[in-house]
């Protein structure tokens, strides 16, 4: 089985689960074209399946098409919106990147937009 993105206007509007030949029956008449996606590919990246491993095969359209996706045609990549204003989207992923990076001490932080910056979550107790 394969993995399906109807597309409109750039715009994820549907993903479905079908057989390649079903395209070949199937009637739809509305707008958009169905375009395929890969379930194992996110961050430009082919994965084997269930599992974090890469599988050494190409990807896919840069990531999986979920509802609410962007697709750019001139790049056949589906990539998610933007969390942030601030953030910039990767050419080389097609994933958003904070202007700074996640901080490596081990710690949790989420991103404060207004301070364009990371702060330490704080867990109450």
């Amino acid at each position: 089985m394969s993995h399906y993105a109807k597309v409109e206007n750039n715009k994820v509007v549907e993903v479905i689960v079908a057989e390649e030949d079903f395209f070949e029956t199937f009637i739809d008449s509305s707008p958009g074209q169905w375009i395929k996606t890969s379930y194992n590919t996110r961050g430009n990246v082919h994965y084997l399946p269930d599992s974090n491993t890469p599988s050494g095969n190409s990807p896919l359209r840069g990531n999986y098409a979920g509802k609410g996706y962007n697709y750019d045609p001139i790049n056949d990549v589906f990539y998610p919106n933007s969390p942030y204003p601030s953030w910039v989207l990767s050419t080389t992923t097609w994933l958003w990147e904070a202007p700074i990076k996640y901080p490596t001490d081990g710690k949790k932080y989420v991103w404060n937009e207004e301070m364009k910056n990371w702060i330490e979550e704080k867990i109450e107790e």
